[in-house]
């Protein structure tokens, strides 16, 4: 009988594992796609567009990530009861917080890691490119330029998560359903 219980707890464990894996494999999927996607239009628009509009791009990049890194930290934070009730209701958005919420370690990987990295990384290559064209128009060769951007991006980046971070807890019921009412809108 004891022979039993642990064949199947290494079963278990074996499963679990291979869970795991899996999400591994489908986050690093899905990040080289999405990836691929935004680094692909973030470049089609780079190319062709001016300083000022590589700057929207760089914020829109950067408030993305924050407001990503919001929604995944919320969703780790928030308590279920609020949206079995309002499922319960009928209020729309509730059924997909709870799918968020029963998810919340995978949704929350994705939110910081995978969308969040990946703003990190085309806002660097935003970065890059006024960077370039800063030097082109004003005709200044010096690291200090880059440096300086550079910095000025990781603080508005690293800044903005602080900032959003307590907002994410503090109001992780209110984060989560409006996620949820943003999903509905694409539920069929």
């Amino acid at each position: 009988m004891k022979e039993h219980a642990k064949q199947r707890g290494k079963k278990q464990k074996r499963g679990e594992a291979s869970s795991g894996t899996r999400w591994a494999v489908t986050a690093f999927g899905m990040a080289v796609c999405i990836s691929a996607v935004l680094g692909l239009v973030s470049e089609s628009v780079l190319s062709g567009a001016g300083t000022a509009v590589a700057l929207f791009i760089l914020i829109l990049f950067i408030a993305l990530g924050i407001l990503f890194d919001i929604i995944g930290v919320a969703v780790t934070a928030a308590d279920p009861r609020p949206f079995h009730s309002m499922a319960a209701h009928g209020e729309k958005g509730a059924k997909e917080s709870l799918m968020l919420l029963n998810n919340a370690s995978r949704v929350s990987s994705v939110c910081n890691d995978v969308v969040g990295d990946i703003c990190g990384i085309v806002s660097g290559t935003t970065s890059a490119v006024i960077v370039l064209r800063l030097q082109q128009a004003l005709n200044i060769h010096t690291v200090l330029l880059s440096v300086g951007v550079t910095a000025l991006i990781s603080g508005l980046t690293i800044g903005g998560k602080a900032l959003g971070k307590p907002v994410a807890i503090k109001q992780s019921t209110r984060v989560v359903y409006l996620a949820g009412r943003f999903l509905h809108v694409f539920h069929f």
